[in-house]
């Protein structure tokens, strides 16, 4: 799950990052409304984490901005105006969930998980296809009733694909969902990841699209085509 984070405080935004990325988001930050917007027009995110005391534009007149452009990501007011109306005014702004500092990163995690489990139509946490369960609260995963063990980059790239189903993502894009946006890594890391998780969830979980990415295939399946492809 790819979560960028609006918030200006450097001290929370960082314990927000940690602790979130400890229960497999992935997080980038951004300090202003600017550069929030250019994140959100150079890469996709699958949730939005909103502070409203930004010091470039306040946080509920940026996010009408957001939606009048069309923009349809889930985001999370996070922030200390706790008075009625300005909750009210949050969600009439098209803000899809509001938490008031100070807040447990425990539920804030919740209600992310929450908001992710509404947008896709679920309603149950648990992300089911086909014999593969995933559990993203527990962070824990089984194919055919056994469990299995992933890693963290591994489940970051899982659900980046459970999250997307039919839709093909760029190398870039699942780069940014796994490691966070920007961040320099090896040419060949994701495909190392790719190549894990194909071992453990059968070679057709990730289909290979020449020249576009990638995309979720069918858990369990063997497919040397797929394996070669990447």
């Amino acid at each position: 799950m790819h979560v960028l984070l609006t918030e200006d405080n450097a001290l929370i935004a960082s314990g927000i990052v940690a602790g979130l990325e400890a229960q497999g988001f992935s997080v980038a930050h951004a300090a202003t409304a600017a550069q929030a917007d250019a994140m959100l027009r150079s890469a996709r995110f699958d949730l939005m984490i909103l502070d409203l005391g930004l010091p470039d534009e306040d946080g509920l007149a940026f996010l009408h901005r957001l939606r009048r452009r069309g923009a349809e990501l889930p985001v999370l007011i996070l922030t200390a105006r706790d008075a009625v109306t300005e909750r009210v005014s949050g969600l009439h702004a098209g803000a899809d969930d509001y938490l008031v500092k100070p807040f447990d990163l425990r539920e804030l995690a919740a209600r992310l998980l929450a908001l992710l489990r509404r947008a896709a139509g679920r309603t149950s946490h648990l992300i089911e296809h086909g014999s593969l369960v995933y559990d993203p609260a527990a962070c824990a995963a089984s194919l055919n009733g056994h469990p299995i063990d992933l890693s963290r980059r591994e489940q970051a790239l899982l659900q980046a694909l459970l999250h997307n189903p039919g839709r093909v993502l760029s190398a870039e894009q699942l780069k940014d969902a796994v490691y966070g946006l920007g961040e320099d890594v090896e040419s060949n890391a994701l495909n190392v990841h790719i190549h894990h998780l194909r071992r453990k969830l059968g070679n057709g979980i990730v289909e290979t699209v020449r020249g576009l990415g990638y995309r979720l295939g069918a858990a369990g399946q063997d497919d040397p085509a797929q394996e070669a492809g990447s």
